[in-house]
């Protein structure tokens, strides 16, 4: 099976100075990898480079079989529409004076998909899917009203509307309490599973990493230094870096 994204020798630089540095990468249709390290390891860079929101100094990045920038702006910009990054921060990725059923459909309406009618349809639909329920009562509602674990929660439902096929989600637990952290996770493993989406988590948290995703990729420096099956890597860490971040986990 041909792999849905694949990174190869990517670098990407910062007034000179590398934030990833030739780092390589294959995610098959439908597996959850997890992108981990610590501050500074690479991480989102490697999820912007992808959704085209920075420009890689060198290497090329491939989704579904087509280099991302080898192609015209209108073919690039419809192959992205395969794909969907879900922010850290929520509260500042919504649209403040926007309801959450406007919000949801949003991708519909930039990529001209449907009327109204089917719009609030699809976002009714998006919503029920990430477990907003009971649904009609959030709808009309803005996201300062929300709880932070609902705001991520319309996050993946304006995600899932584009129906997407890579859903890259950076740190999307991050700034949740223990239990909605879980929930999250969860909530991505089960999209995985039930919409053959692949997904990329990236985050510090090795625990969540275990937990939501299949393969996890450590990053360290901007370079990937070793990857694997979860419990693989767990079980028997080949870095030292890998090595320390399990027994920080496991203390």
């Amino acid at each position: 099976m041909n792999p849905l994204l694949e990174i190869d020798s990517l670098t990407v630089q910062f007034g000179g100075v590398p934030a990833v540095a030739d780092l390589t990468l294959r995610i098959a249709a439908g597996e959850t990898v997890a992108l981990v390290g610590g501050s500074g390891a690479g991480k989102s860079t490697v999820a912007l480079a992808v959704a085209g929101l920075v420009t890689p100094a060198s290497g090329a990045i491939r989704f579904e079989g087509e280099e991302l920038g080898a192609v015209g702006r209108r073919r690039r910009r419809e192959l992205r529409r395969g794909m969907h990054l879900v922010f850290q921060d929520s509260y500042a990725a919504l649209p403040p004076n926007m309801r959450v059923a406007d919000i949801a459909a949003e991708p519909m309406v930039i990529h001209r998909e449907g009327d109204a009618v089917s719009r609030r349809a699809a976002a009714v639909a998006a919503l029920e899917s990430v477990r907003l329920t009971p649904t009609a009562t959030y709808l009309d509602r803005f996201a300062h009203e929300l709880s932070g674990g609902q705001r991520q929660r319309v996050a993946f439902a304006r995600a899932l509307v584009a129906r997407p096929r890579l859903l890259l989600a950076d740190e999307p637990a991050s700034g949740l309490d223990a239990s909605l952290r879980l929930e999250i996770v969860d909530l991505m493993t089960e999209l995985a599973n039930t919409q053959d989406l692949a997904v990329v988590h990236i985050t510090h948290d090795l625990a969540l990493a275990a937990r939501s995703c299949s393969t996890i990729v450590v990053m360290q420096d901007g370079r990937v230094v070793e990857s694997g099956p979860t419990a693989d890597v767990l079980s028997a860490p080949a870095h030292a870096y890998t090595a320390a971040l399990v027994a920080a986990a496991s203390g």
